[in-house]
C-alpha cells in the first residue's frame, strides 16, 4: 500500500472517497465491540476527530493492543462514507502501528473535562484537549492575519532585540540579564556592570519601540511582532511576565493616522478569525462565552467610537456608577473605568485619546495646551485597554526637556535622540497586547490560558 499521508482535517473535507492513504495522530476515545473496534484519532490539524473502524478481517485488528487513549498511532487504509450520523467519512484501518503507548493508569488526560488550573499544571499536555487545541489554533491563525494586515498596507517585518540597555516604559519593572556569578562584589562599586558582558547593565525589553522608531525612520512603515517582558509582580488574569506585542511604527503618522490605524488592525483580524477559525469559534461560543460570536461579529463589522480624555473622564463621574476607584483628571483609567466605558456606555471598541502627560512616557508627542500629549488607547469589551500607543515626540528640544524632567539619564538615550537631530519627522506608532487580543478571539478570561507555556510570578516548570 503506498504511504499517501493525509491530514484529519483533509480527510473529513474529502469530496471523495480515497483509497490506501495513512493517517497519523493520537487516539482520542476506543470502544471495542465484538468484532471490531473504533478509534477517534485527533492530530490537531482541526477540532473533530476522524473515526477509524477495524474489524477482525484486517490485519489492524491485532495491532491494536496498545492503541489506547493518548496513544499515537499510524493508520493505513480507506477512506469510506460513514452509515453514522455527524460524520461523512471514516477510515476503514487495514494496517496499524503504535508508535507511542500511553499509560492508562497515568495518562491525565482520561476524563472529557478538566478544570483549567489542573490543565496548567500540565501544559506540557493541554493542546490534546479539544478547549487548548482550538485556542492554540486560533493563536496560529491570528498571527498569520497579523502579518497578512501589514503586508498589505506596506509595512514591513522588522526584529528588534530582546536584550536591551534601554527602559521604553520607564516604569523599571525589567528583567536584569547578566554574566556575574551569583554574590559578585565589583571591585569598584561605582561600576558595577564594568566586568559584566555588555559592560554595562542590561535587561530582557519591555518593548521594541524605541528601536522600531529608527528603522521607521529608514523605511518609513515598519512592524515588530514578537516577544516582550516584565518584571511585574502581578497575579492577575491580565498580566504575564512574558507575553508578544505587535508595535507598528510609521513614519509621517500623526494621531489620526495612528488611531485609524489600530482600528483597521482590529477589524481585519476579526473577519479574519470569523472566516478561517468558525469550527473552533463555534467551540468557544457554546462552551466558554455564549456572546463570543456577536462581540467577534460587532469587532469586524460595527462602529469604533472615539473619545477624547477629559470627556471619558467627564462620562465616568457623571454616570452615577460606583467604581472601587473614583475616576479623576489626571489619573489613569482603571480597568473597570475602560470596560464601562466599552461594554455600557459606547456598547462596543473605543478609543480614548490626549492623555494627561504627567501619566504618559517621555516619548509622547506633548499637544499645544501644555497639558495633555498625543497618546490614545484602544479600549474593547471584556478586556478594557487592548491597545496603546501614541504620536512620538519629534521635536529635538521637548524630547530632551522631558528626559530630563523625568530624572532619566539622556546619555542613555544618544541614539535616540539623534533621530530627531538628523531628519526627524512626525511619526507614530503603537503596542497592541498580543494575548489580550487573542483572549477578546475567544472568551478565554485568563491570559495563562492563550499562552502555550505561560510565565507568571513563581511559575516556570515547563
Amino acid at each position: 500500500m503506498s504511504k499517501k499521508i493525509i491530514r484529519v482535517a483533509d480527510a473529513l473535507t474529502a469530496e471523495s472517497a480515497m483509497s490506501g492513504i495513512t493517517v497519523r495522530g493520537w487516539v482520542r476515545t476506543r470502544r471495542d465491540a465484538k468484532g471490531f473496534s473504533f478509534l477517534e484519532v485527533n492530530d490537531g490539524s482541526c477540532l473533530a476527530n476522524l473515526q477509524v473502524i477495524v474489524d477482525e478481517a484486517s490485519p489492524a485488528y491485532w495491532e491494536l493492543g496498545e492503541a489506547q487513549n493518548g496513544a499515537s498511532v499510524e493508520v493505513k487504509g480507506d477512506l469510506v462514507e460513514s452509515p453514522g450520523q455527524g460524520q461523512k467519512w471514516e477510515l476503514k484501518g487495514q494496517e496499524l502501528k503504535v508508535w507511542g503507548a500511553a499509560d492508562q493508569e497515568s495518562y491525565p488526560l482520561q476524563k472529557k473535562r478538566h478544570s483549567d488550573e489542573f490543565l496548567r499544571s500540565i501544559a506540557h499536555l493541554r493542546p490534546r484537549t479539544n478547549k487548548f487545541g482550538a485556542a492554540f489554533r486560533i493563536r496560529s491563525e491570528v498571527a498569520f492575519a497579523v502579518h497578512q494586515f501589514f503586508k498589505n498596507f506596506g509595512f514591513f517585518y522588522v526584529h528588534t532585540p530582546i536584550l536591551t540597555g534601554s527602559d521604553a516604559e520607564g516604569a523599571g519593572e525589567m528583567f536584569r540579564v547578566t554574566t556575574l556569578p551569583q554574590g559578585y562584589n565589583p571591585p569598584n562599586p561605582a561600576e558595577p556592570y564594568a566586568e559584566d558582558f555588555f559592560g554595562r547593565e542590561s535587561n530582557l525589553t519591555v518593548s521594541g519601540q524605541l528601536e522600531g522608531e529608527a528603522m521607521a525612520m529608514a523605511l518609513g512603515r515598519i512592524y515588530t511582532f514578537g516577544p516582550t517582558f516584565r518584571a511585574e509582580n502581578s497575579n492577575t488574569a491580565r498580566h504575564a511576565a512574558e507575553f508578544w506585542m505587535i508595535e507598528p511604527e510609521a513614519a509621517f503618522f500623526e494621531l489620526e493616522d495612528n488611531m485609524a490605524l489600530g482600528e483597521n488592525l482590529t477589524r481585519a483580524v476579526a473577519w479574519h478569525v470569523l472566516e478561517n477559525c468558525a469550527e473552533d469559534l463555534d467551540l468557544f461560543n457554546k462552551f466558554v462565552d455564549t456572546e463570543l460570536l456577536d462581540r467577534v461579529r460587532q469587532l469586524a463589522t460595527g462602529e469604533y467610537h472615539r473619545v477624547a480624555y477629559r470627556d471619558a473622564i467627564d462620562i465616568l463621574v457623571k454616570s452615577g456608577k460606583k467604581f472601587e476607584y473614583p475616576a479623576s483628571f489626571g489619573l489613569d483609567m482603571q480597568t473597570e473605568h475602560e470596560r464601562f466605558l466599552a461594554e455600557e456606555y459606547f456598547k462596543g471598541p473605543v478609543t480614548v485619546y490626549n492623555y494627561p502627560k504627567a501619566i504618559k512616557a517621555f516619548y509622547m508627542r506633548a499637544n499645544d495646551d501644555g497639558e495633555t500629549v498625543a497618546a490614545m488607547d484602544l479600549l474593547v469589551p471584556r478586556i478594557g485597554e487592548l491597545i496603546g500607543g501614541s504620536q512620538r515626540e519629534e521635536r529635538l528640544d521637548r524630547l530632551e526637556g522631558r528626559i530630563r524632567e523625568l530624572g532619566q539619564n539622556i546619555d542613555d538615550y544618544w541614539w535616540y535622540l539623534d533621530l530627531r537631530r538628523f531628519g526627524s519627522a512626525p511619526h507614530s506608532g503603537f503596542g497592541m497586547g498580543f494575548e489580550r487580543l487573542l483572549m477578546l478571539l475567544t472568551g478565554i478570561a485568563n491570559i495563562r490560558d492563550v499562552i502555550p507555556f505561560p510565565r507568571t510570578p513563581n511559575s516556570l516548570e515547563f
